[in-house]
């Protein structure tokens, strides 16, 4: 997963203010209600949760983090939506997305939220591995709860759209060479980072995200070359900080349309109202996501 340095050169960064780097990717100050709709988000998850047919908190791994919900699909041999979280990496949990479940699986596909580790305990390239990890599980083990493995998609909104466009870039054969190649058929990532530079700037991520500016490199989608199979669709609220737009864009500008054919801002929508989108039939967002498994 490592970005090669000619890709470097083309990313020449304007220095900015700590205060305008806080500006641009402190969501929480940018949305005044932002608590409400985490409040809405449990709320909802914790109803999702109570669906006879969830399996919570099963282990792909040792670590006390290392585990997911599955809300199978009534279909045999379902398409596999895995939902990777946001928080910056740093925090949020799996039950807090519980809600995004029952509009996937209306659309005939089982759903897999799985949880990672958080910083400031691990860095960013741990949490990277940990969802190659548990990606690797669910291919293995998905069928049991009527999942196809051949047909696994991912969602992830903010640090989880991250994650989800790293794992697009995972090379599946240097960490199992009994995985397929391309065992992510498909992405969408909802607000997500591509290029992690101007993290090492933010003052308020300094402390939790202990990100250096090796890791950050290491760890943008947008400095890798476009993975050789899949495609990714790619949004961000219209309404998010011109920030989180540029680098919305920056996917589909480093990795070309034919692997992000869809980069669209969608108008009105801030950082988190944006997931409303997910849920809601006939939303374009839902669209897009019904989309990856036609």
């Amino acid at each position: 997963m490592h970005s090669h340095s000619d890709h470097l050169t083309k990313q020449v960064h304007e220095e900015h203010s700590g205060e305008w780097y806080d500006r641009m990717y402190n969501n929480r100050a940018l949305v005044p209600d932002f608590a409400e709709h985490f409040t809405r988000w449990q709320h909802q998850s914790e109803l999702a949760r109570q669906d006879r047919r969830a399996v919570l908190d099963v282990a792909y791994g040792r670590g006390t983090k290392e585990s997911l919900d599955i809300f199978p699909s009534d279909v045999p041999h379902s398409p596999v939506f895995v939902f990777i979280h946001g928080g910056y990496w740093r925090s949020l949990d799996k039950s807090d997305h519980s809600f995004i479940a029952p509009a996937l699986t209306k659309m005939g596909s089982c759903v897999v939220v799985p949880n990672y580790d958080l910083c400031p305990a691990v860095t960013i390239p741990q949490i990277t591995m940990q969802m190659v990890k548990c990606l690797a599980w669910v291919f293995n083990n998905i069928k049991h709860w009527g999942g196809d493995p051949r047909q696994i998609h991912l969602i992830g909104h903010s640090a989880g759209g991250h994650l989800a466009a790293m794992l697009m870039a995972c090379q599946w054969q240097h960490y199992d060479s009994e995985l397929p190649v391309d065992l992510i058929k498909s992405a969408l990532s909802i607000s997500g980072l591509f290029d992690l530079q101007p993290l090492v700037k933010t003052p308020f991520l300094m402390d939790s995200l202990l990100l250096t500016q090796t890791d950050a490199l290491s760890c943008s989608p947008a400095l890798m070359p476009a993975p050789n199979h899949g495609k990714l669709i790619s949004v961000a609220g219209g309404s998010e900080s011109q920030e989180f737009i540029r680098q919305n864009h920056l996917i589909q500008e480093a990795w070309g349309e034919h692997r992000v054919p869809i980069c669209e801002d969608l108008a009105g929508l801030n950082h988190f109202s944006v997931m409303t989108g997910l849920v809601t039939p006939h939303h374009r967002l839902y669209e897009l996501a019904q989309s990856l498994l036609d």
